[in-house]
């Protein structure tokens, strides 16, 4: 294990190529393996005998609301991580410390609140969100296990981050793998030995996510940490947390209305397509996910190199850093666009063993990932200005994309297009093209411009040293 004063040399002189690789397959490995948690979930679901459809789409109605408790940890760990990156850079490791203390006191007030919440009003939440008098009863019976594990969730996922800005990326990596195997070992346990159904799955869940709650906490608190939980640093400052949470609410926003967007999705769908559509929608969104986790994991491996060389004012180091994230980010989502593109049924038979939702799934997903060989543009550009503290930018950026059009286009499309439920689908691909086109041309002149004044003033700098030598 190395020290965090190693591990700041290497963010500051190290190779990019060999840096970032390092920083990046670690994160990758547990962003693809944190897609198990939900996915591997509805795998079984999906395949019990005699309710396995029905089951899946009540299931995949929770959907929303996972993703709801998901964005709220990242309000808190999305931000802060950013921010301690940055005053690490600048050698405030004190202030860094503060940002940890502040965030974890905010993910634990979120976490009771949350709670408190969802028990009192899941099922009329879960209605407003597509699920039927079929599907309610699963929902229910996998929404209310899981809600109890709320703390466990937001811990393990907002306070991870705080590992990864360090660069301890085989650390934060390990957190999320210690979760998912336990929760593949669980899951049919719980489903299928102790004939629990959907209520083993979402139990096996969060005993998993207490797990990997306790190994976050454990190691943020010991002395192989270079930013320590302590008590002292969790007394509430709103000058320290504020800038956090400005931070953060780009990718808040970005995951919080993605449980709008299912909501969206599911209530159009199940009026044009009935359960059936729904549940296909469910297959949709969780293969989506195998692609913006893997490229979420590129940008978190790039974030603390691009956050500390910002704070420390290094632009050749920040600049070598976008470009190569860039690039491992088209390469990849293009990729995944060909598979899908050619073998869209095999993804429908990952998740059900019904011929007639596999058959009626395949040719959607060639729909709804259409333009998915553009989105690594967008999130490279996207969550570089969230690395470099431009909260406004990326705000909007969420926004654009996600509220300002595609949230209209699920409703608008069906109007001009025969077949409704294929009006729906085709709305991600259209709102994606638009907003890569707008990210792309945004950052590339907000970018020129950062790197210019980074220069200018490390120009400055080395024009006062100068003087400083000849006096």
């Amino acid at each position: 294990m190395q020290t965090q004063s190693e591990k700041d040399r290497e963010l500051g002189t190290k190779s990019i190529g060999k840096l970032l690789f390092s920083l990046a397959v670690p994160a990758i490995t547990a962003q693809i393996i944190n897609v198990l948690y939900n996915v591997v979930d509805r795998m079984y679901i999906g395949h019990i005998a005699g309710i396995g459809p029905q089951a899946l789409t009540g299931v995949g109605v929770t959907m929303p609301l996972i993703t709801a408790i998901s964005a709220f940890a990242m309000l808190a760990s999305m931000g802060g991580a950013p921010r301690a990156s940055i005053l690490l850079g600048r050698g405030d490791r004190e202030g860094a410390q503060k940002v940890l203390g502040n965030c974890t006191l905010l993910l634990i007030f979120l976490s009771v609140t949350l709670t408190v919440l969802l028990l009192l009003f899941n099922r009329p939440i879960l209605m407003l969100f597509g699920a039927s008098e079929n599907t309610i009863g699963y929902a229910l019976e996998y929404m209310n296990i899981y809600t109890l594990g709320t703390i466990f969730v937001q811990t393990a996922l907002g306070l991870n981050a705080f590992i990864t800005a360090q660069g301890f990326a085989r650390t934060s990596m390990l957190t999320v793998l210690i979760g998912a195997v336990c929760n593949i070992i669980l899951d049919p346990i719980f489903i299928f030995a102790f004939h629990m159904g959907v209520r083993g799955a979402a139990l096996a869940t969060i005993i998993s996510q207490a797990i990997s709650s306790v190994w976050v906490v454990r190691f943020l608190s010991s002395k192989k940490s270079g930013l320590r939980l302590r008590l002292k640093s969790m007394r509430p400052d709103f000058k320290v947390l504020g800038p956090c949470v400005a931070l953060g609410l780009s990718p808040f926003i970005m995951q919080f209305t993605e449980s709008v967007l299912i909501i969206c999705f599911n209530t159009s769908l199940l009026r044009h397509g009935g359960d059936l559509a729904v549940g296909a929608m469910s297959i949709l969104t969780s293969v989506m996910q195998f692609i913006w986790l893997p490229v979420q994991g590129l940008t978190q491996g790039s974030q603390p190199i691009i956050g500390f060389n910002y704070g420390a004012g290094n632009a050749d180091r920040v600049q070598k850093t976008f470009k190569l994230l860039l690039i491992a980010s088209v390469i990849y989502t293009t990729v995944f666009w060909v598979i899908c593109q050619s073998f869209p049924q095999l993804f429908a038979s990952f998740f059900t063993n019904d011929a007639q939702l596999k058959a009626y799934t395949a040719p959607l997903l060639r729909i709804y990932m259409g333009a998915t060989f553009l989105l690594g543009a967008q999130t490279a550009c996207q969550q570089t200005f969230i690395a470099l503290g431009n909260a406004k930018t990326s705000l909007f950026l969420a926004l654009l994309r996600k509220v300002f059009l595609l949230i209209p286009l699920i409703y608008i499309l069906p109007l001009f297009v025969p077949d409704k439920v294929v009006g729906v689908v085709l709305a991600e691909p259209v709102a994606d093209t638009i907003a890569v086109i707008t990210t792309v041309s945004m950052f590339a002149w907000s970018f020129r411009k950062v790197l210019r004044q980074m220069r200018a003033r490390q120009e400055e700098k080395e024009r006062g040293t100068e003087i400083t030598k000849e006096a």
